[in-house]
């Protein structure tokens, strides 16, 4: 497995050896013998997957402590464009995003340590999105920050008229009023 830094501590993209012939593909989609070996300690006790169609944005989502989530994240099929925010106080990207494409063609995987929030936008007309966790879904320690904050300008790289997003994402707080306590 290869490691691509992102100049954000402890949020990487990873890149697994695709195994590909004429029957199609193999590759080892977590290993924690491996990731312990790169210096990522995570040890996932919960897998989700979603499934939306392209202009879909979900997010920004993190959870507070003690129900913090590092994720995992990868796509079944399709693409989106993923996004992470540093909400942790006194880290030196604090309030800053970083973004990538990741896709089944490429199969790189995004790994957001606690301490994040994450949300992603579907560029292809559907996609799979299949996310290790290591901590338990905790809905009353839930948060969300809205994912078109003017002070934070993601690009989504989704047209303002083929947006589809929740009202509850819709309704988030914007990052200056957001509750975090990393």
């Amino acid at each position: 497995m290869k490691i691509i830094e992102t100049g954000f501590k402890d949020l990487f993209i990873i890149e697994p050896p695709v195994f590909e012939d004429a029957r199609g593909y193999f590759f080892e989609s977590y290993n924690q013998e491996k990731f312990n070996s790169m210096g990522i300690s995570f040890y996932p006790v919960q897998d989700n997957e979603s499934q939306s169609c392209r202009g879909v944005i979900r997010g920004l989502h993190y959870q507070l402590n003690p129900a913090a989530q590092a994720k995992l994240i990868r796509v079944v099929e399709g693409e989106i464009f993923d996004i992470a925010l540093d909400l942790r106080k006194g880290s030196p990207t604090f309030g800053k995003t970083y973004g990538t494409i990741i896709n089944s063609n490429n199969k790189r995987q995004f790994f957001i340590p606690r301490g994040f929030a994450h949300g992603f936008s579907v560029l292809s007309n559907k996609a799979i999105i299949n996310y290790k966790c290591d901590n338990l879904y905790s809905p009353e320690l839930e948060r969300g920050i809205r994912y078109n904050d003017p002070g934070l300008a993601i690009d989504w790289k989704i047209k303002r008229d083929e947006e589809i997003i929740s009202s509850k994402d819709k309704n988030n707080p914007l990052f200056k009023d957001a509750e975090m306590n990393f």
